[in-house]
């Protein structure tokens, strides 16, 4: 498990594009960090102009502005000091404002990263909020293929070259969707959710033993590719002898449960074996899986129709 702290470089290269971000003063202060993971992620790191509780990242909106001009000569620049001795990663005016000229220059001065976005000032925090929640969240990353298949984030899993990418390979052709080969990244945005992604080196990429690198995107399209995804099942793939195949339970199927970072999730065994269908068996994993969330358990409603067929069939 890990948690990398952001910079504010990898936020420019990363959203600076989708925030409207221009530099505007303080480029040497590029590698300043966003924040550090034993801060609460996203809500303790950015927000409005504040000094006595700095944020790492300083958003000024009109009202700030507004506030800066009431004031005399010496209290604005006090107050512009102030600002940069508490050492921001950086300062952001919100909805294209025009940047005061003395915050210019002592943010050229102290090479405090100072830029401007075109975006209204909630919106920006909004978007600054989810960026960092995302980046500072403890992160694991997993031996497997994820998936999306019939609408669920499913983990395949199992050992190598067991058949992992070309069961992948199948779900894709069965118009179900890669979202990470060989080690995709997993990070909880929430009290009872993970969710998965695929590092950039390995974006739309698939290894299938005999073929090498497939191109997924190029192959089969966009709609074949998930950006992200929150895991809700995991399927283990193993290989089982005959004996082993007798002993497993054929109501209930083999359910267990997998900790990644400290939550819980399902996993459902699947043996291994010549003429199995592993493609058609994750497809029935997916949908059996939604429907127990949805609160239907089939070895349940067999056990209770069997129960009632005792009744029925008992003498009084």
């Amino acid at each position: 498990m890990s948690s990398r702290i952001p910079t504010v470089d990898a936020l420019v290269q990363s959203r600076g594009r989708h925030l409207h971000l221009r530099w505007l003063a303080g480029r040497g202060g590029v590698d300043r960090a966003l924040g550090n993971s034993s801060q609460t992620p996203g809500r303790a790191l950015v927000g409005f102009l504040n000094l006595i509780h700095p944020n790492r990242l300083q958003v000024i909106s009109q009202h700030e502005l507004d506030y800066l001009d009431t004031l005399a000569a010496p209290a604005r620049q006090e107050l512009i000091r102030e600002l940069l001795a508490a050492q921001p990663a950086a300062i952001i005016i919100a909805e294209g404002l025009t940047p005061p000229a003395d915050l210019l220059r002592e943010a050229e001065a102290t090479q405090t990263p100072l830029m401007s976005s075109s975006l209204d000032s909630i919106k920006l925090i909004g978007c600054l909020r989810h960026y960092l929640g995302d980046e500072l969240a403890e992160k694991a990353v997993l031996h497997g293929v994820f998936m999306e298949v019939n609408g669920l984030g499913v983990l395949i899993t199992g050992a190598s070259g067991i058949g992992k990418s070309e069961l992948a390979l199948e779900l894709i052709t069965r118009n179900h969707r890669l979202i990470a080969d060989d080690a995709p990244e997993f990070f909880r945005v929430g009290p009872e959710v993970v969710r998965g992604r695929c590092p950039p080196l390995l974006q739309d990429f698939l290894e299938v033993r005999g073929l090498g690198l497939l191109d997924v995107r190029a192959m089969y399209g966009d709609s074949a590719i998930k950006q992200a995804k929150d895991l809700g099942l995991i399927v283990r793939l193993q290989r089982m002898a005959a004996e082993d195949l007798h002993h497993l339970d054929r109501v209930h199927g083999s359910h267990q449960e997998q900790r990644i970072l400290d939550i819980d999730i399902p996993q459902v065994t699947i043996p291994v074996a010549p003429g199995r269908n592993l493609a058609v068996l994750v497809e029935a994993a997916a949908r059996n899986h939604i429907l127990r969330r949805k609160g239907y358990n089939a070895p349940q409603a067999f056990i209770e129709r069997q129960r009632k067929l005792l009744e029925q069939t008992s003498p009084t």
